[in-house]
């Protein structure tokens, strides 16, 4: 791991060319509540089978809800040979210390409401 970063540095880095990808390690439900907008989902028990996914990235920011469960997925992360070369970083304080907006995804339509 390359250390914390900011959740302001992820803010700006996130309209440059070099953006990161966020990697949010939350379950998919709590992901689809609220997410940084271009996140991607990978929920922490999951990232060992889909580490793979993530070959070749030149920065990742691991993203949880207080920023401590993410530091054990950017060291797993930097510990992979596919992403040794990258920049691995946990961003510091987790989503409850993001100020920026978020994607909120509904749910899937269920069809019509049952009448009883």
């Amino acid at each position: 791991m390359d250390g914390e970063i900011s959740p302001d540095a992820v803010k700006t880095l996130l309209g440059t060319p070099d953006a990161p990808r966020i990697v949010d390690i939350r379950s998919p439900a709590a992901f689809r509540r609220g997410h940084i907008p271009n996140s991607e989902n990978i929920p922490f028990p999951e990232l060992p089978q889909r580490i793979a996914t993530l070959d070749n990235a030149d920065r990742i920011v691991t993203v949880c809800p207080h920023g401590q469960a993410s530091v054990q997925a950017a060291r797993l992360l930097k510990s992979y040979a596919g992403t040794a070369d990258a920049r691995v970083e946990s961003m510091e304080g987790g989503l409850v210390a993001w100020e920026g907006d978020l994607v909120v995804d509904t749910e899937p339509d269920e069809g019509p409401e049952s009448p009883f």
